[in-house]
């Protein structure tokens, strides 16, 4: 076969397709497009090989995976960072199929109304007694937000730039850090991501802060907004005002709704329900849900349901919600299952996971600091040979940050590079003066490079 035929485009579109795809849904998925004779001529070739299957006959063939390609190619279902329900398992499937195999959906408000606070639950019973049990604080009894304030530090930097990557910014975590603490920018960054990392940090302390007098109201709601959309709308005065016209959805068939009215009707019904929810886990995810799938902001809904998700966490005195680890991904194929399906199964298993590991890193349960993080296993080597070189030659941040991606380029398989140097920032940022010994560093040497660090 020539060498210019894309056999591995060919096979990942059909592979799309799990019911075999026609030949014009192959054609549809080419890009640039190709003619017809010859996308006929290369199907052909492949089912000579068998590397496909052909089905039927003329126009009704159809193009399918041999069993031992179709699991390779769909790899990125069973390699995911956790398990997934089977329920989820399916949405995943269905909302990895190329946008015209997917039917176009309007906005379901009977998925809203239909919800009955504290009868109709998401997140199912044993669930929400698991992430009770994990998300406990000592500070239970003590005024709203007095744990938020105690980990406040940690907690603006993780969700800053976790909420933040889950958008496509490009900051990493200690270009964030570097930001929040010392005011300075990262070189050859754009503005506005700069912008995003600094209005997660307002939003923040404003849901900390205030913690004793918010709730899930109009007010908080509409000002979280107004924070995090700060300086980054076309109109200065979108934030914190509901949407007036009509928007489309990237990658996606869903339509929400147009009409300014059924807008501000749906807002404050979705904003009655969710304050009526008791379960803390249950509320956040509600938020999760209904905020983007409402689309009730000209943009940043995304951003404003994952730290209104918050508000009853940091009430309450549980564990935060920082998103750690989540591939941004996953993340979308979740509300893509919201806005086409109006099924949950999969975010809800995103939700449930990316909570476990904020509580994991933020220590609040002896259970959860009990089990071994497989990903850092497996790099243990290459973690402290880096970490060691950074300190041995005194690096400070950003001469650190240039050093950690090219390794991370140079020696990690490219799906794990971006995780690799999260936990090597991550490992950075924790460094004292009592784990040095596990990167076989010296005092003198950790001393000496706290100095260029800071």
């Amino acid at each position: 076969m020539p060498k210019r035929v894309p056999w591995k485009v060919l096979l990942d579109v059909v592979g799309r397709f799990p019911e075999g795809a026609s030949l014009e849904e192959v054609m549809i998925g080419l890009d640039p497009v190709v003619p017809r004779r010859t996308t006929q001529r290369w199907l052909a070739t492949l089912v000579k090989n068998g590397d496909l299957i052909a089905m039927g006959r003329a126009r009704a063939r159809r193009y399918k995976l041999p069993h031992r390609i179709e699991s390779e190619l769909f790899k990125p279902i069973t390699s995911i960072p956790f398990p997934l329900t089977e329920g989820a398992r399916l949405l995943l499937e269905k909302v990895s199929q190329p946008l015209q195999a997917r039917h176009p959906v309007i906005y379901n408000r009977e998925f809203l109304e239909n919800y009955r606070p504290n009868v109709t639950y998401y997140l199912p019973e044993g669930l929400r007694r698991k992430l009770f049990e994990i998300g406990s604080t000592e500070d239970g009894k003590y005024p709203a937000g007095t744990y938020a304030r105690q980990i406040l530090h940690r907690l603006l930097i993780d969700l800053s730039w976790n909420s933040s990557r889950l958008e496509g910014n490009t900051y990493s975590l200690l270009e964030t850090e570097r930001l929040l603490e010392w005011g300075k920018a990262a070189v050859g960054k754009d503005l506005k991501e700069t912008q995003m990392i600094l209005n997660h940090k307002a939003a923040i302390e404003f849901l900390i802060n205030s913690a004793e007098e918010i709730g899930v109201n109009r007010y908080t709601i509409l000002n979280l907004h107004t924070l995090l959309s700060d300086n980054l709308m076309p109109d200065p005065a979108a934030p914190g005002r509901l949407r007036t016209f009509s928007v489309g959805i990237s990658k996606s068939t869903y339509l929400p709704i147009a009409i300014p009215p059924v807008i501000e009707e749906c807002f404050d019904l979705l904003i009655a329900k969710a304050h009526s929810i008791t379960d803390p886990f249950e509320q956040a995810f509600f938020l999760m849900v209904h905020i983007p799938y409402l689309q009730a902001f000209d943009d940043v809904n995304k951003r404003t349901s994952r730290l209104a998700a918050n508000i009853s966490l940091i009430q309450k005195n549980l564990c935060p919600l920082s998103f750690i680890d989540v591939p941004d991904q996953m993340y979308i194929n979740g509300l893509l299952s919201v806005y086409e399906l109006n099924r949950v199964e999969l975010l809800r298993d995103v939700f449930a996971w990316a909570y476990e590991r904020s509580c994991i890193l933020y220590s609040t349960t002896r259970k959860a600091m009990g089990e071994p993080d497989p990903f850092r296993l497996q790099y243990r080597n290459a973690l402290k040979q880096i970490i060691n070189e950074i300190v041995h030659h005194a690096m400070d941040k950003t001469q650190a940050i240039g050093m950690i991606r090219q390794q991370a380029s140079d020696t990690i398989p490219a799906e794990d590079q971006a995780r690799f140097i999260e936990t090597i920032e991550r490992e950075l940022l924790g460094l004292h003066e009592g784990n040095i010994a596990r990167y076989q560093l010296r005092p003198k040497e950790y001393e000496h490079w706290k100095k260029s660090w800071h």
